[in-house]
């Protein structure tokens, strides 16, 4: 069993946000599907996966990952996490496993109740506007030219989460990270 989470807030104020990446790729990867509401998510299971919207608020995303984790005994290494990332220029990626939150919250929250940083991490870079308050930027909206980037590049991130379906993380990283 796998189970791919899509980082984000819930509601129509955050759609299309900085820290919403996670949901719109996942949005995105499975647009012909019905998601159902459970654990304190949207989830949507297709044979031996499980794609994942917590819907408790990115601070907390910890507590639907692991009821998820818990209800199904999917093993951590198995976990693929598609957040955003400040550190990283716009639309690019890495792909990462066994280290900090780096300040992410949502991750911080995943780490903390699983007690393990061992899943695989998608970063999507969201790039850093210093001139603006952190929390604003991450909840700010991409603009018209951004989202037309995005959508460029999300059979990508389609490919990368198909092939960790498949395949391990280490696989996985070792084959897109050198794409970057």
């Amino acid at each position: 069993m796998k189970l791919i989470v899509g980082l984000g807030n819930p509601g129509s104020d955050y759609e299309n946000t900085r820290h919403n990446i996670g949901f719109m790729v996942l949005n995105s990867l499975l647009q012909q599907e019905n998601w159902k509401a459970k654990f304190d998510s949207l989830y949507v299971k297709i044979d031996d996966v499980i794609y994942l919207k917590p819907q408790t608020y990115m601070n907390n995303s910890g507590f639907a990952v692991k009821k998820v984790v818990d209800f199904y005994k999917i093993k951590h290494e198995n976990i693929l996490v598609i957040q955003d990332d400040l550190d990283l220029p716009f639309n690019t990626f890495k792909l990462k496993k066994n280290s900090s939150s780096g300040g992410h919250n949502g991750i911080k929250s995943i780490i903390e109740l699983l007690n393990t940083n061992v899943f695989c991490r998608l970063k999507i870079g969201i790039a850093h506007n210093k001139s603006m308050d952190t929390k604003d930027y991450v909840l700010s909206k991409f603009n018209y030219q951004n989202i037309l980037d995005l959508n460029n590049k999300m059979s990508l991130y389609h490919e990368i989460i198909k092939y960790f379906i498949e395949n391990d993380a280490d696989k996985t990283i070792s084959k897109y990270n050198s794409m970057r």
